[in-house]
């Protein structure tokens, strides 16, 4: 077992950065965190089949995700010029989102309060701008301008990012602007693959540090709880434990062979009407709800653990996708443009994070963008 992870991070080692670098490094800690959880769980599934599926899912997905980076053959790229104006459109969709939105709600809450007081009244369209806009978008546009040294406008547009929390209240938009500073900073001074692996070292490490000086008592027990529940706990340790609840439902229920898609659903039909995260929450009603990475969704939950290494290593395709038409640009641009996306690929399936969360946007983006600016800045 430990031989078998042990060559997940030997991969590391050898590849070399890419967007399925970062995504991959993040799936390794969260599968770690799933082997370490499961040897103390007391969810009733066969653990030691669940720990080899996981552990030879992560080896399937990474294969592609870590090697597959060629780029694509492009055809004429884009003037500078018309590719500033698409800049120019897409900061003024994401505004008038927001200003949309704001109609609908609009609370300045405690990120403490945010599940319990988040609304989903908007219409269809503008939710899915709403994240679209916040997930890949607006990242892209700060990383665009960090890169051409245009500060001003990045700061502009993080201004913009701090307007979604009271609207979408979530957590990701509350904690977004700091952690593309975060990572843009790091990126500059660490290079890109010492920041992928500190940018999930440091924040574990700064929240238990926190919680071990000021948990119990003190001026800043307040925060250094909620730190501690938010970073360590939620960003960190959810997307593993859901695993553990995902190997239990899914080993006593039917599997959704990928209905949870909802353009499958209709065709194909599905034993479950209502998305897997809610699905889960009646499951387990005291854990919230429990969306899932695509190991869970597309992996436990649709063809089991037996096939879910079949399914990683498609999905990691999918991702050696974003390394191809990215892989000219540079890496810390590369890196800062997807930070926010990495943290929802944690959370929600890979067809939700594309989709819904702008994932195959930014692909796009990534491929237009024209290289005759890095070259010449």
């Amino acid at each position: 077992m430990v031989a078998g992870f042990s060559l997940v991070l030997a991969f590391f080692v050898f590849a070399r950065f890419s967007f399925g670098y970062f995504i991959g490094f993040y799936f390794a800690a969260m599968i770690a965190g799933y082997l370490w959880f499961s040897f103390f769980s007391s969810r009733t599934y066969d653990h030691s089949a669940a720990r080899i599926s996981a552990i030879a899912s992560i080896i399937a997905f990474l294969l592609p995700a870590l090697f597959v980076s060629g780029p694509f053959s492009r055809a004429k790229s884009i003037s500078i010029v018309t590719f500033d104006r698409i800049v120019a459109a897409l900061f003024l969709l994401s505004a008038v989102t927001v200003v949309i939105a704001a109609t609908y709600n609009f609370k300045i809450v405690s990120p403490t309060d945010a599940s319990r007081l988040r609304v989903d009244s908007f219409p269809t369209i503008l939710r899915y701008l709403i994240v679209l806009t916040s997930t890949s978008v607006l990242p892209f546009l700060f990383a665009y301008c960090v890169q051409r040294n245009a500060y001003w406008p990045a700061c502009g547009i993080l201004l913009l990012m701090l307007c979604y929390y009271p609207v979408s209240v979530t957590k990701l938009t509350f904690f977004a602007p700091a952690w593309l500073i975060f990572m843009s900073v790091l990126a500059r001074f660490s290079g890109v693959r010492v920041t992928t692996v500190l940018s999930v070292l440091l924040p574990m490490a700064t929240g238990t540090i926190l919680l071990f000086f000021f948990g119990a008592d003190g001026t800043f027990t307040r925060f250094a709880n909620l730190y501690f529940f938010t970073v360590n706990f939620r960003m960190n340790a959810v997307p593993s434990l859901a695993m553990d609840l995902y190997y239990e439902f899914f080993g006593r229920h039917d599997l959704t062979y990928f209905c949870q898609i909802r353009v499958l659903k209709g065709i194909v039909g599905c034993s479950y009407h209502e998305q897997l995260g809610v699905v889960m929450q009646h499951f387990f009603p005291d854990g919230g709800t429990y969306n899932g990475s695509l190991f869970a969704t597309e992996g436990i939950a649709s063809v089991g653990l037996v096939l879910a290494p079949i399914s990683a290593f498609i999905c990691g395709l999918v991702i050696a996708c974003g390394n191809r038409v990215s892989s000219d640009l540079p890496p810390s641009f590369v890196l800062v443009s997807s930070a926010i996306l990495t943290q929802a690929l944690l959370n929600v399936p890979l067809s939700t994070a594309l989709l819904t969360h702008g994932g195959a946007l930014l692909f796009l983006l990534w491929y237009l963008t024209p290289r005759e600016i890095f070259g010449r800045e």
